[in-house]
C-alpha cells in the first residue's frame, strides 16, 4: 500500500508543473499586441503624401515656366523693362516653317548712322541695352537683336507631323481610339470587312499628320543670316555699320559675305569661333539641371570663363533667359551647327569683305592664351584698326561706356552712310486712281486733281531722303 501511495504523490507532483507551462504560454503572446508601435505607420504614411506633394509642386512649377505669360510675370523687372523698351518682328527662317518672333532692343533717332550688335550664343540683347543707350546719346541708332533660341525672341517652333516614331501599346490604343472618334465606329469596321485586319499604317500616318509638336530652334550661319537680312530690311537699316561680339562672327559671316554692299564698318568684340561660355556642358544630364537650377552654379561658370566684372543680379538675367521657355535645348543645338573650322583670315580678306572698314575690340585682362588668340586676329585682318579694353570676354555690361566710345569714335571717321529708298510697286487699283486724277487734272477739273493728291503721300511715294 506504500508503495501505490507514493504513486499517486508523484503524480501529483508533476501535474501543477504541466499546467504552469501550459499557462505561460498564452502570457508570453499576450504581450506582443500590446508592445506594436504606430509611429513607424504614419511615417511611412507621412512620407508618402510629402513625396506625392513635392513631386505635385515640381510639376506644376515646371508647366508653368513653360507657359510664357507665367514665365514673363516671374521675370525680374529689369527684365520685363527691356521687354516693355523693345519690339518683336516675324521672320522667316525656312520656307517650309512657321514665322517666328526676333526681339529687337533700339536706341536713339533713326536717321543717324545705324549701329546693329549682334550677341553670340548664351546671350541676349539684355547684355547690351547700356551700349545701345550710350550709342544713342552720342548721336547714333544703336539696334541689339535677339538672335532665335537666345534671350526674348522664340526659342521653339510649333512642329505638325511628327513622322514615324515608335510609341507604346498604350499610345496606340490612344490613336487608334482619337482616330475611331474621328472617322466613326463603321469607318474601322468597313476597313476590317475589306481588309480583315484593323488599318493600323493608315491610322498612325494620318495621326502624325496631326500630330504637333514643339521643336527647338537650331541656329545655324545660314539661318542667321536669313534672320539678320529679314530685321535689316523691315526695320529699314541698310547700310549698317555691324558690331559681332564673341561667336556672333561664325553666325553672321555668311550674311556679310553676302550682303557686304549693306555693311558701312564691322567692329569685332573679342570674336571667337567658340562661344566663351562653355555650352557644351549644358548637354550633360545632372550637370546642366545644377548650373540652370540655381544661381550659385551658373555664377561661378560665369566668372570663371566669361567675366569677373558681372553684378549678381546680371549673371542672374542671364541664366534666367537662358533657362526659360526651351533655351538651353536651343542653344545647344545651334552649338551643334556652328562651323568650328571657320577661317577668319580667309573669310576677312575676301572679295568684298577686304574693302570693308573693320575695327578689333580685345580685352587686355584676360588670359595669356586669349591675349595670344588677339594677335592672332590681328595678323588674319592687317587692315584692321586694333585697340583694347579693361573688361574680360564679356565686357558689354561692366565696361558698356567704354565700348560706345570706341564704336562711335570708329563709326564717326567714317564717311556718312547715304540711305537707299526702295520704292513699294503701286497696286493696280491705285494706279488706275492716279491715271485718272492725272487725266482730270489735265482737262481742268482741279478739285478732282486736288482730291486725289493725298494717294501718293498715303503710299509714300513721294517720299525719299539721304543722309
Amino acid at each position: 500500500m506504500a508503495i501505490i501511495t507514493e504513486e499517486e504523490e508523484e503524480t501529483k507532483t508533476l501535474i501543477p508543473p504541466k499546467k504552469k507551462v501550459q499557462n505561460l504560454k498564452p502570457e508570453s503572446s499576450n504581450p506582443k499586441p500590446q508592445t506594436q508601435n504606430p509611429f513607424p505607420f504614419w511615417f511611412y504614411s507621412t512620407l508618402i503624401v510629402s513625396l506625392a506633394t513635392l513631386i505635385f509642386i515640381s510639376l506644376s512649377l515646371f508647366s508653368s515656366h513653360n507657359d510664357p505669360r507665367s514665365w514673363f510675370l516671374s521675370l525680374p523687372p529689369d527684365l520685363r523693362q527691356h521687354y516693355s523698351d523693345g519690339r518683336t518682328i516675324k521672320v522667316q527662317v525656312n520656307p517650309d516653317e512657321s514665322p517666328i518672333e526676333v526681339f529687337v532692343a533700339e536706341s536713339g533717332s533713326i536717321y543717324t548712322e545705324n549701329v546693329v550688335i549682334v550677341h553670340g550664343l548664351g546671350l541676349s540683347s539684355f547684355g547690351f541695352k547700356e551700349v545701345i543707350q550710350s550709342l544713342g546719346s552720342k548721336g547714333f541708332h544703336g539696334v541689339a537683336i535677339d538672335l532665335p533660341g537666345n534671350g526674348f525672341s522664340d526659342k521653339s517652333m510649333v512642329v505638325i507631323g511628327g513622322g514615324d516614331r515608335e510609341i507604346g501599346f498604350v499610345g496606340r490604343v490612344k490613336e487608334v481610339y482619337g482616330l475611331i472618334q474621328e472617322k466613326g465606329v463603321f469607318w474601322a469596321f468597313d476597313q476590317m470587312v475589306e481588309t480583315g485586319d484593323l488599318p493600323y499604317e493608315e491610322i498612325i500616318k494620318i495621326q502624325n499628320s496631326k500630330r504637333r509638336s514643339l521643336k527647338a530652334i537650331e541656329l545655324g550661319s545660314e539661318e542667321t543670316a536669313r534672320v539678320l537680312g529679314q530685321v535689316i530690311d523691315t526695320l529699314g537699316l541698310a547700310p549698317v555699320h555691324l558690331v559681332l561680339h564673341d561667336s556672333a562672327l561664325g553666325l553672321a559671316s555668311n550674311w556679310v559675305s553676302e550682303n557686304y554692299p549693306s555693311v558701312r564698318s564691322i567692329t569685332l568684340i573679342d570674336s571667337s569661333v567658340s562661344p566663351a561660355l562653355p555650352l557644351w556642358v549644358l548637354n550633360l544630364p545632372g550637370v546642366r539641371e545644377v548650373l540652370l537650377g540655381f544661381s550659385f552654379g551658373f555664377q561661378k561658370l560665369v566668372s570663371l570663363r566669361c567675366s569677373k566684372e558681372m553684378t549678381l543680379s546680371e549673371i542672374e538675367a542671364h541664366r534666367i533667359l537662358l533657362k526659360g521657355r526651351n533655351g538651353r535645348e536651343a542653344v545647344v543645338a545651334s552649338l551643334n551647327k556652328l562651323n568650328h573650322s571657320f577661317d577668319i583670315g580667309l573669310w576677312g580678306n575676301s572679295d568684298g569683305i577686304s574693302g570693308i572698314p573693320m575695327q578689333v575690340i580685345w580685352s587686355r585682362e584676360g588670359s595669356k592664351e586669349w591675349s595670344d588668340e588677339g594677335q592672332c586676329v590681328v595678323k588674319a585682318l592687317p587692315k584692321a584698326k586694333f585697340v583694347t579694353h579693361s573688361g574680360s570676354r564679356w565686357p558689354q555690361e561692366s565696361k558698356s561706356g567704354e565700348l560706345a566710345d570706341y564704336i562711335s569714335e570708329f563709326v564717326s571717321q567714317l564717311p556718312r552712310s547715304t540711305r537707299r529708298v526702295t520704292e513699294e510697286p503701286i497696286p493696280e487699283n491705285v494706279q488706275k486712281v492716279l491715271e485718272e486724277a492725272k487725266t482730270g487734272g489735265e482737262s481742268g477739273d482741279h478739285d478732282h486733281g486736288h482730291a486725289h493728291a493725298g494717294y501718293t503721300d498715303a503710299y509714300g511715294l513721294g517720299e525719299e531722303w539721304t543722309s
